[in-house]
């Protein structure tokens, strides 16, 4: 396994074949290597199908599949992210997944199906540096604090069991004990302890803004076999569908991890 760190986040991981199955070294050194760097891109998985991709999603923990999303045919515990037949692009916004759950997915994995002529990029903040560049005196303020995280896109009846959660402002990770900033989208994100409505979402809209600074976002541009996977603890994602020419077709799945032991 070879790896080469990307810039301001991510590392491109080569010498596997996910077709072949990971051991438990690799998987161990996958874990270690997203818990520091957030995503890893593993290039050159070309043959790798639906069947082979869960088999390696599940060497990380159980498989999750999110309420309303649509599933890949023959798979119901993988999604299709598709602009296939659409006459509007797809909206993407800096998100968590599903982090409006007690456990939210703790890693995400996209596999190219069909990759456009041009465009199409997923795009990733380091939530480790949007939390160690806040000024002291906001991390000083916030400390301890927790958001309120609410189902967006989703009528609640249709959401699942859980529409509602918080989590810890500053998010210690359980694996690099990093701390990074943990917030979604500032339609999910309602309120912080301790603050009222107002003062809320004025700091979430800070904190969010903050977070997905230029500098601070890494933009994967996608080739034939690419599969990439991130951790949801410290990192943001979205799509690029602003200027994409042809079909983008990728392959969805989360995994939610079983816990550290303490």
């Amino acid at each position: 396994m070879q790896t080469t760190p990307q810039t301001p986040i991510g590392v491109e991981v080569t010498g596997l074949d996910l077709r072949a199955g990971l051991d438990d070294e690799q998987v161990a050194a996958l874990r270690t290597l997203l818990a520091e760097h957030g995503v890893a891109v593993l290039p050159g998985q070309d043959g790798l199908d639906d069947d082979g991709f869960a088999a390696f999603l599940a060497r990380f923990g159980e498989i999750t599949f999110t309420p309303g999303e649509t599933p890949v045919p023959g798979r119901d515990d993988l999604n299709v992210v598709s602009n296939v037949g659409r006459t509007t692009p797809p909206r993407s916004v800096f998100h968590v997944d599903t982090s409006y759950v007690s456990r939210p997915p703790t890693y995400t994995a996209l596999r190219a199906v069909t990759i456009p002529d041009s465009g199409g990029e997923t795009l990733f903040t380091n939530q480790y540096r949007a939390y160690e560049t806040l000024p002291g005196d906001i991390r000083s303020h916030l400390a301890g604090r927790r958001v309120t995280h609410v189902v967006s896109g989703l009528a609640p009846e249709d959401a699942g069991p859980e529409t509602s959660a918080e989590h810890p402002v500053f998010r210690r990770h359980p694996v690099s004990g990093r701390t990074s900033l943990y917030l979604s989208t500032p339609e999910r994100c309602v309120e912080i302890s301790g603050m009222d409505r107002g003062a809320s979402r004025t700091t979430i809209g800070y904190l969010y803004e903050h977070s997905i600074a230029e500098d601070n976002v890494f933009r994967h541009a996608w080739s034939p076999g690419d599969v990439v996977i991130w951790d949801n603890g410290c990192v943001l994602h979205r799509a690029d569908h602003g200027a994409v020419s042809g079909d983008r077709v990728m392959h969805r799945g989360m995994v939610t991890a079983p816990e550290p032991a303490p």
